[in-house]
């Protein structure tokens, strides 16, 4: 009887088990039906550019002076506001020009004697009331007061102490009432005086942009319209897109081995005085002449160890590993050296999300329509 009841029992439950088996592994499958990631994808497009390489540069005037006195005395008056814009020839500070003032009466006095008795003396010798020597004395005399006179004159003018160039103007260093020497090699520093427009920046270049750049020009690929002067682009700290636009003026004319850098030097208008010198700057230069080149979205790089990568959208909507060589950014797009094809779509939102071979959703962002100018290294 027993026995019965358990065969009956487990035949019974065998096909209530088996159902329930079924039902589980037919949820677990829809479970695993998720939806497909979702990405971006852009196509790799093919520009005109020039590539340009980047450096740290400081801005410097074209003329700096140290203003010092010719003249020694006290300090009697200033004329000019700290930082103002002067011009060559304007007076900043005058010296009290009362002691060479009386030098320079005693001197026009001697010198007028002197000069009456030169006019006389022709007559004089044809008297034979003076000797030849006493005559020649006499003109010696004379060019020595003469002499004399044109020293105090110019040390009465040198009383004002004078603009040596156009130019914005620092503080006054010593003010009114001090004294101030004007002995050579030891004069007093008054102030100083730097041109503003226009202006230099000094930038260190690495030996092989040197050596591409000098490439360039022999090969007569760098140059514009202005005379074959060859453009760079400037952009202070505080500045996007490289705004200010200069040419090349000159290079140092050795390099430094122990940096293995070369000085350049460019030239900048700087009409409305905004760069001082001192700020520094970062510049460009160009190092390739205009040739098409292949563009990506920055966003589309990924890294893999020491390898640059980007994931390709194939013709069965999964993504594929693709090692790439990149060169220079522009406009956050990648020049590719290799690796891609012009009209390649790849992955530019979403990376984080796929695998290589991951089937995904793919949804396409429109090209930029901006014109790709220059690329930088």
């Amino acid at each position: 009887m027993k026995r019965n009841l358990i065969r009956f029992g487990l035949l019974t439950f065998v096909p209530v088990i088996a159902a329930g088996l079924v039902t589980g592994c037919r949820h677990g499958a829809a479970q695993q039906q998720m939806p497909l990631p979702q990405v971006t994808v852009a196509p790799v497009e093919e520009k005109d550019v020039v590539e340009w390489s980047e450096f740290t540069g400081r801005v410097e005037p074209v003329e700096s002076v140290d203003v010092r006195p010719r003249v020694s005395g006290y300090i009697q008056e200033i004329h000019f506001q700290s930082g103002q814009l002067v011009k060559k020839g304007d007076v900043l500070f005058i010296i009290d020009p009362r002691w060479n003032q009386a030098v320079y009466d005693q001197r026009q006095a001697e010198y007028e004697q002197a000069r009456r008795e030169e006019d006389r003396m022709a007559e004089l010798l044809t008297n034979k009331a003076i000797s030849v020597e006493e005559a020649d004395a006499r003109k010696a005399h004379f060019e020595e007061t003469k002499g004399a006179l044109d020293s105090a004159r110019l040390d009465l003018q040198y009383t004002e102490v004078r603009a040596p160039i156009s130019g914005m103007v620092s503080r006054a260093l010593l003010t009114e009432g001090n004294y101030v020497s004007g002995m050579a090699g030891s004069a007093s520093l008054l102030t100083t005086i730097v041109s503003v427009d226009p202006v230099y920046v000094y930038a260190n270049i690495d030996e092989d942009a040197y050596l591409r750049f000098n490439n360039l020009v022999r090969a007569k690929k760098l140059g514009d319209d202005d005379g074959g002067k060859i453009p760079v682009q400037m952009e202070l700290a505080d500045e996007d897109d490289f705004p200010h636009v200069g040419h090349i003026e000159s290079f140092d004319n050795h390099l430094d081995s122990d940096t293995g850098s070369i000085l350049l030097r460019a030239v900048f208008a700087n009409d409305d005085g905004s760069l001082v010198p001192g700020l520094f700057t970062r510049i460009r230069i160009p190092l390739s002449d205009r040739h098409s080149a292949l563009l990506v979205d920055e966003r589309a790089i990924g890294t893999d160890l020491s390898q640059k990568f980007v994931l390709v959208l194939t013709p069965t909507n999964t993504v594929a590993y693709q090692p790439v060589q990149l060169g220079p950014l522009i406009d956050g797009q990648r020049i590719v050296r290799s690796g891609l094809q012009a009209g390649d779509e790849i992955v530019v939102n979403g990376l984080e999300r796929v695998r290589p071979g991951m089937p995904v959703s793919a949804e396409k962002e429109l090209a930029k329509s901006a014109s790709i100018q220059t690329a930088q290294r």
